[in-house]
């Protein structure tokens, strides 16, 4: 099939991740691919998930300055983009003649929806998180009713609802979309990525080559609402005297994650390695014992979880919906009451003393993203699939 795919996103990030991943599982899938992006790439460069440092150069554009604007004003230029992207995916699609168009929701725009209603295409609308509603508890919203209805609308309007997670299924259908409309794509990975990996490469990569006893992992962008602070806690205690956290990427959480650690005990055993291109994270994540999901939105599928999965880790993790949409307690993860900072801890003791548990639940981790084809190009041929069944 031939796939117009149009997204909005200009960071180096999960979201780019995301897209760049998608689109190299539709084409090797045999599909061919035309994006059509707020900042784009070009030439085979668009196919490829995008390192964090080193990618490919994109194009100035005006919009680079959207983050220097008031609020109300920022707003009105999100609603704005759509009468610019409409324009433009209509020409591509004229050039292109694709049989269906694939977009990334995007806070108020309705090009895609109203570019394949005046072509006569489907559209299959990637919805990755209920953004009126996430936005409206992040930076506020200056208009929450207009931003509601152009919401619904867009939802309404979509040939097809792609969502991460049942649970943000729901919501959406709670939004007026008919059951049948929405389907479920969870985030991915490339599993012939996490083969071959070697343990101590990774640790002399990360700098903990010298560390001795468990290495509790932690991978993305952390919050403060990531609760990394419990594990600093369980780390004072006498079952995880000498375990040591280690933290790739970078976040806000940084400074009071520093602090903590100084005041339980434990700065020795906390460990920032640095941010690393995407492409570099499946060879890092050998030097784990287990990965940390400590607290996630309710209706998201975590990245990094299926990563860690992908990698033959166990994983210690929030017991909510989303995750048990993945994860089974006891046999690829142990999952706790969000929160909940002593079951957090027993549960990290568990698996931090237990060698052949860890092992057992890793490879059954790794079985999970196999079994239940939580890869990307899973996910597009789960995409194709709804495209023809119309």
């Amino acid at each position: 099939m031939k796939i117009l795919y149009h997204h909005r996103t200009q960071a180096e990030d999960g979201q780019a991740v995301h897209i760049r991943s998608l689109i190299e599982a539709f084409q090797s899938e045999g599909h061919e691919v035309r994006e059509v992006a707020l900042v784009e790439r070009s030439g085979e460069d668009s196919a490829k998930p995008a390192p964090e440092k080193d990618a490919a150069p994109a194009r100035w554009s005006p919009w680079a300055l959207f983050g220097l604007l008031p609020g109300f004003i920022k707003e009105l230029a999100e609603y704005g983009y759509s009468l610019h992207a409409r324009r433009r995916l209509m020409r591509a699609a004229r050039e292109f003649q694709p049989d269906f168009i694939y977009e990334r929701y995007a806070f108020g725009n309705t090009a895609g929806v109203s570019a394949a209603e005046a072509l006569g295409l489907p559209i299959i609308l990637e919805v990755n998180s209920p953004l009126v509603l996430e936005l409206s508890r992040t930076r506020g919203l200056a208009f929450p009713r207009l931003a509601r209805r152009v919401e619904n609308g867009i939802f309404k309007r979509a040939t097809r609802v792609c969502v991460v997670t049942e649970v943000l299924k729901g919501m959406v259908v709670e939004l007026g979309v008919a059951p049948e409309q929405v389907f479920v794509t969870p985030n991915g990975v490339h599993p012939d990525l996490y083969s071959d990996l070697d343990r101590e490469a990774a640790r002399q990569d990360l700098g903990i080559a010298a560390t001795r006893g468990p290495v509790l992992g932690f991978v993305g962008y952390y919050r403060d609402w990531h609760r990394l602070d419990l594990v600093l806690d369980g780390m004072a205690t006498e079952a995880l005297a000498t375990a040591h956290l280690v933290l790739v990427g970078t976040g806000p959480a940084e400074e009071g994650l520093r602090a903590r650690a100084r005041e339980v005990g434990v700065e020795d055993r906390l460990h920032f390695a640095g941010t690393r291109p995407h492409d570099r994270i499946p060879a890092v994540l050998p030097a784990f014992d287990l990965g940390l999901v400590p607290a996630i939105n309710p209706y998201a599928s975590p990245l990094k979880l299926h990563e860690y999965m992908a990698a033959g880790l166990p994983t210690v993790a929030p017991d909510q919906p989303n995750l048990r949409e993945v994860l089974t307690d006891g046999h690829d993860a142990l999952l706790v009451t969000p929160g909940d900072g002593p079951a957090l801890i027993q549960a990290l003791s568990r698996l931090a003393t237990d060698e052949p548990l860890r092992a057992a639940m890793g490879a059954a981790a790794k079985q999970t993203i196999l079994d239940r084809e939580l890869t990307w190009r899973g996910n597009a041929r789960r995409v194709v699939a709804e495209v023809a069944s119309l």
